[in-house]
């Protein structure tokens, strides 16, 4: 299956970075490389891009649209490896550094990856094919409470409870093994009003169990710790999010970041002696714009947000 992805907010991305010719660049999260094709047209030949993915697939689409290019590096591995990637090639500093946290359309669209509740595939979720933890392990060897946990935690499911309920009792049956096995489970657990109404009624607990299987939340807050401390001044990290739980861990890690002072607000003067390290460029995240929702409704639930090393 050929590598398709559409970058979203790619204009938006590329001005926010506020790119140098010369500078030292990463995408965190190459893709088929729509956002780096930009980055790296902006670049001189004494300037550089880091590309990172754990997907080989990606990784492999990435390094055809980008061959024209001498000064692209290709990492596989996770952008939560930032700091160790950026010591092994040497790199003391870079002057931006961007993430787009979605699945890309190609993970989607690729019906045995097991990414989607509308094609049948084996259960998978697997962003990176060589770890071990795939969304069969988590519907299969996960206790009840745990499968709760996930699925109201990551998912937001009212109906957690019950869809954890269901599976357990499913699985005394027999292992539910694929997409569809798992989409009939949840529509069962789901009273009929409540199928009716809203989004899929497998898309809370798909997003849940690929957030678990992926550990996409759990490696956020120190990625954009480790990434900051790599920015020269001046440098820009964008931040591209797709659901309100990633969103408001950026906003958080980006307002602390901004203001790291614990002083009580009764204290007419800082005494904890933290200064701000970023300041931040949006304060309103940046969303798609009326154009881009047209071609690509992928887009509709994307927020960027920008902070800048100071």
């Amino acid at each position: 299956m050929e590598f398709k992805h559409i970058s979203v907010l790619l204009n938006e991305c590329i001005e926010g970075l506020n790119i140098k010719e010369d500078g030292i660049y990463v995408d965190g999260t190459l893709g088929g490389a729509g956002h780096s094709s930009e980055i790296v047209k902006n670049l001189c030949e004494r300037g550089r891009l880091i590309g990172i993915d754990q997907d080989k697939d990606a990784l492999k689409a990435a390094k055809e649209k980008l061959k024209d290019y001498n000064n692209v590096t290709f990492v596989h591995s996770n952008f939560y490896n930032i700091e160790n990637i950026l010591h092994d090639l040497n790199i003391v500093g870079v002057d931006g550094i961007l993430m787009d946290l979605g699945v890309s359309s190609y993970q989607l669209d690729n019906g045995e990856r097991g990414f989607s509740y509308m094609q049948d595939a084996p259960l998978d979720m697997r962003m990176n094919r060589e770890n071990s933890l795939s969304a069969y392990e988590v519907i299969n060897s996960y206790s009840e409470e745990d499968l709760f946990r996930i699925i109201k935690d990551y998912g937001e499911e009212k109906f957690a409870k019950r869809i954890a309920n269901f599976i357990i009792n499913k699985r005394k049956e027999k292992n539910i093994e694929s997409t569809l096995e798992l989409v009939d489970v949840i529509k069962a657990a789901i009273p009929a009003k409540a199928r009716r109404e809203g989004p899929h009624p497998a898309k809370r607990t798909f997003q849940a169990i690929r957030i678990e299987v992926n550990k996409e939340l759990e490696i956020i807050e120190k990625t954009i710790r480790d990434g900051v401390e790599k920015l020269n001044v001046g440098g820009r990290m964008a931040i591209i999010t797709f659901h309100s739980l990633e969103d408001r861990i950026v906003k958080t890690v980006y307002k602390n970041l901004a203001n790291p002072c614990t002083c009580p607000s009764s204290f007419p003067v800082c005494v904890c002696n933290k200064k701000p390290v970023v300041k931040i460029i949006t304060r309103k995240p940046i969303e798609a714009s009326k154009e881009e929702l047209d071609y690509n409704p992928r887009s509709r639930s994307a927020k960027l947000r920008i902070i800048e090393k100071i």
